[in-house]
């Protein structure tokens, strides 16, 4: 008897109707990575990304990766997702017909051979992704231009020009970088691009 795509599958989000939320660790960890960082590791892992999960209203990307296989992680702006010894993670997580017609939906769909993602590969692109988008890390710590608060994890926001050639870089922390316009770091690291090649000719 032929088994069919979805039977042949390793596993499936239960829900066939809405977003549900599902506790990580369970069944995967996951991969939780603002989307213009995440659109460049997506380039960089080409074919070995495993299934991709794209939340539109919150601007995140999400790879399903393997229980505990990422804990010692620390990328810039790169949050793992996993059972904590006090408290449990939930990931809202969309049918799996749901594409690019709803705001959260499957950017790489699961298949039989498209489940988990590599943490290996992952890790590598990430880096990579990040050093390329945010630029070089921030000398210690900055100053969120919204709270004024001092941040661990500034997020480079705008490049303020003046008649130097040197322009001031505008940092907010996480949660306020996520108020700023969509396109505002893939901007600053263009602008940072641009710079460094002008430099090099």
């Amino acid at each position: 008897m032929a088994t069919s795509t979805t039977q042949a599958l390793p596993w499936t989000p239960p829900n066939k109707q809405d977003i549900e939320a599902l506790p990580v660790g369970t069944w995967w960890d996951a991969i939780d990575a603002p989307t213009p960082i995440a659109d460049r590791a997506l380039e960089l892992l080409g074919g070995r990304s495993g299934a991709v999960i794209q939340d539109g209203l919150y601007g995140k990307t999400y790879w399903l990766i393997g229980i505990d296989t990422a804990r010692s992680w620390c990328i810039r702006q790169v949050r793992v997702l996993t059972t904590l010894t006090d408290e449990g993670t939930l990931l809202g997580v969309p049918p799996a017909a749901w594409g690019p017609e709803h705001r959260t939906h499957w950017r790489i769909p699961l298949g039989p051979d498209r489940y988990l993602t590599d943490t290996n590969h992952l890790a590598h692109a990430l880096r990579q992704a990040v050093d390329e988008v945010l630029g070089p890390a921030p000398d210690g710590r900055q100053l969120c231009y919204r709270c004024q608060l001092p941040t661990d994890e500034p997020v480079p926001v705008a490049i303020e020009h003046s008649g130097s050639v040197a322009g001031h870089t505008v940092y907010a922390c996480p949660t306020h970088a996520r108020d700023c316009p969509a396109d505002a770091v893939a901007q600053a690291a263009a602008m940072r691009r641009a710079l460094q090649q002008g430099r090099t000719r």
